[in-house]
């Protein structure tokens, strides 16, 4: 069988971390292939995260969709 895989992008903040949380709990990692993604030290990253959609962290990529879980940080602030 064949797992999706996922990115999560955060920045580090109280709000990414506790989303960081709740989507390492609620994913099934038999069935998805979690990459978590911490872009204030992964800089070299956010072009990719930009590609796929991300406006703001933390945000799940996953199936070629971009979902917004909560306002963090705009991407462009990370920068």
């Amino acid at each position: 069988m064949n797992k999706t895989s996922a990115v999560f992008y955060h920045a580090g903040c109280p709000v990414c971390l506790d989303a960081e949380s709740a989507i390492t709990r609620y994913l099934d990692p038999t069935t998805i292939n979690l990459e978590v993604v911490h872009l204030g030290t992964a800089k070299n990253r956010l072009p990719e995260a930009e590609a796929a959609g991300v406006k703001s962290v933390p945000a799940l990529v996953v199936g070629g969709q971009t979902l917004h879980l909560n306002f963090g940080a705009a991407l462009s602030a990370l920068k």
